[in-house]
């Protein structure tokens, strides 16, 4: 998808859940649009679920989430090019979901832009292991270790301060502030206090336990939540003219005592008491705790609070130098994989094989599940029951067996290397076991692609294999062109669907066959619906008209209301779409042009509304 179709899609996006001024922030990880709206009853959920480019809508943890798959991050640029959204606070914001939820949300807000570079330096350090203990190549006491272990080991060791920073982004207080008060915990004259952990010095004759900091979570995030508002309460106190050097001065000089002598020893404590419990569980019983991980870890990422796991997996890897938990997650992200590629095995449908085929190659190679669950798994169900059973024995193995990740990454084929170590082969047979089981579940199970099957039949009209072929008029009278001509790309390149583009004459949108309407765009410019005979339409009235807001519009339909050929669907204002500097030229495509052999342009040049413009060829059904 081009640049500008990205700036399109946002458009389309922000309206549809009911404008900017509906949005109180937008956060993305890595498939998905995080939405913390004012009012989810002003989304219209229906038409955003139809636009092309997006998998699922997800409601719940208090976000309105709207997944889009791998480009994602093209779709959040997009919106943030266009829109002022998450720059401005929003005052007196109403909190909203239970305190745990609010947790969780928090968490994933924190965490979220630095996984991307724990992730990356995780791949460093892994490769280090190759370079040197596997391979042998890499001497290290040489300085392009030494350079490279320093890149690897960056993210890691400075880990308080990403937190910090992160932390007051979503607390909302100054972060430079916030970094000076979590840099002390590093700062050369401090950690020099400290022999071994545990030596004890004092402030003021208040006895302080030292510690290491450096890799630790909790100390971080929890000293900036309290700073965030202990700012609140000297901003009130502390006169503007002074409060350059004075807020920073007298944050400083509170909470950098407070941190070192309560905060941290107790963050840390607390941390490395969650880490032995998960250790011991998987020690006491890693089949369970694998299998438990492993067919679960999937409904976790649907809710959207995997987030929560995610600091007891990096603690893990800082205290210890191990996790246990990412091989089990692996078991869940392999079996997603095996689903997709037995659909692609078992499936009939030439769009459905594509699909999978393709939703399987980000999965191996990137670790991107949700394709799966929303576009296979849920739809079909029986491959989500397969990865359930696929994910609970794989994890059940890999826990069994204590397998370890030594850095930091996604499941994938492409980060094997971070899960080198003495139970590498564990995790070798764990994520074998889980795309292979869940495939040849999947396989043996099937899939219900009976409603693909009943279209080709209702369009197969005689024992001979000949199909009917459907007619379909013009929504608009005016002067009809190739849809390539058309100047949106998305439409021009056929990508949407098979069609036409028309020049409006006149400002009224009609129904071009008997059918049912399907999708009202709330703006009032464009209109879906599904014909008798099961062709799928799109009508668009002009280009980029979606920023109008509606004006200029009126909807004569609603959803799911029957239509004859010739009923009016929209009336709209030629000269009003012209003076705001649009193009009126209106696209009406099949949006379902797969599942048709051929679609043909009837007429070019001036049509009217009882016109045939269009004549869709079925494919013809093999006996």
């Amino acid at each position: 998808m081009a640049k500008q179709n990205y700036d399109q899609l946002a458009k389309e996006i922000i309206f549809l859940i009911g404008g900017d001024d509906n949005i109180v922030n937008l956060t993305h990880c890595v498939t998905r649009l995080r939405f913390k709206l004012k009012d989810e009853t002003k989304t219209d959920e229906n038409s955003l679920s139809k636009l092309k480019g997006i998998i699922s809508i997800v409601k719940g943890n208090g976000q309105f989430q709207v997944v889009v798959g791998n480009a994602v991050e093209d779709i959040f640029n997009a919106i943030q090019r266009q829109y002022s959204i998450g720059e401005t606070e929003v005052k007196e914001e109403k909190k909203s979901g239970t305190l745990f939820t609010r947790a969780l949300n928090m968490m994933s807000a924190i965490l979220n832009p630095i996984v991307i570079a724990l992730a990356g330096a995780g791949m460093i350090k892994a490769l280090l292991v190759i370079l040197t203990t596997t391979l042998g190549i890499l001497d290290t006491s040489g300085g392009t270790y030494k350079i490279l272990a320093a890149a690897g080991n960056s993210v890691f060791y400075f880990l308080p301060l990403f937190l910090a920073y992160s932390s007051a982004k979503a607390f909302k207080c100054n972060p430079y502030i916030a970094l000076a008060i979590v840099a002390t915990l590093m700062e050369p004259n401090f950690t020099k206090l400290m022999s071994k952990p545990g030596d004890m010095t004092s402030f003021l004759g208040i006895p302080v336990v030292l510690i290491g900091y450096s890799g630790s979570l909790v100390p971080a995030i929890v000293s900036i939540l309290i700073y965030s508002k202990l700012e609140k309460v000297l901003k009130k106190f502390i006169p503007k003219n002074i409060e350059l050097f004075a807020l920073s001065f007298v944050a400083l000089l509170i909470m950098v005592p407070l941190t070192i002598i309560v905060i941290g020893p107790i963050g840390v404590y607390l941390a490395d008491q969650v880490g032995n419990l998960v250790n011991f569980l998987s020690v006491k019983n890693g089949l369970l705790t694998g299998a438990v991980i492993g067919a679960g870890w999937t409904f976790l990422v649907m809710l959207g609070v995997q987030w929560g796991v995610v600091p007891i997996m990096i603690n893990n890897i800082s205290t210890y130098g191990y996790d246990v938990i990412r091989p089990m997650i692996a078991a869940a992200t392999f079996a997603s994989a095996g689903a997709a590629f037995g659909v692609f095995l078992k499936a009939k449908n030439k769009e459905n094989k594509a699909y999978a085929l393709s939703a399987t190659i980000p999965a191996l190679l990137g670790g991107i599940t949700e394709p799966i669950v929303y576009g296979i798994s849920l739809k079909y169900r029986k491959p989500f029951i397969a990865q359930v059973i696929g994910g609970a024995i794989a994890g059940g193995f890999m826990g069994m067996m204590h397998t370890k990740a030594i850095v930091y990454v996604f499941p994938a084929l492409t980060t094997l290397p971070a899960f080198l170590g003495e139970t590498f082969v564990y995790y070798v047979i764990g994520i074998t076991l889980a795309f292979v089981i869940t495939a040849v579940i999947t396989y043996f199970l099937g899939i219900d692609e009976k409603d693909d099957i009943e279209i080709h039949e209702k369009n197969s009209s005689n024992t001979k294999n000949e199909a009917e072929d459907i007619i379909i008029k013009s929504c608009i009278e005016g002067e009809a062109i190739e849809l390539s001509k058309v100047k949106d790309e998305a439409f021009a390149s056929g990508s949407i669907g098979k069609g036409v583009g028309i020049m409006p004459q006149k400002g009224v949108l009609y129904a071009p066959a008997d059918g049912e309407i399907s999708t009202v765009f709330v703006t009032g410019h464009a209109v879906g619906m599904v014909t008798d005979k099961e062709a799928e339409i799109l009508m668009h009235i002009g280009i980029n008209t979606v920023e109008m807001n509606g004006e200029g519009f009126i909807k004569k339909v609603k959803d799911g209301q029957k239509v004859k050929a010739g009923d009016i669907l929209i009336e709209f204002d030629i000269e009003k779409i012209k003076r705001a500097g649009y193009d009126t030229t209106t696209m009406m495509v099949i949006s379902n042009s797969e599942e048709y052999s051929d679609i043909g342009v009837l007429n070019l040049g001036e049509v009217k509304q009882n016109n045939d413009i269009l004549i869709i060829r079925p494919a013809i059904k093999n006996q």
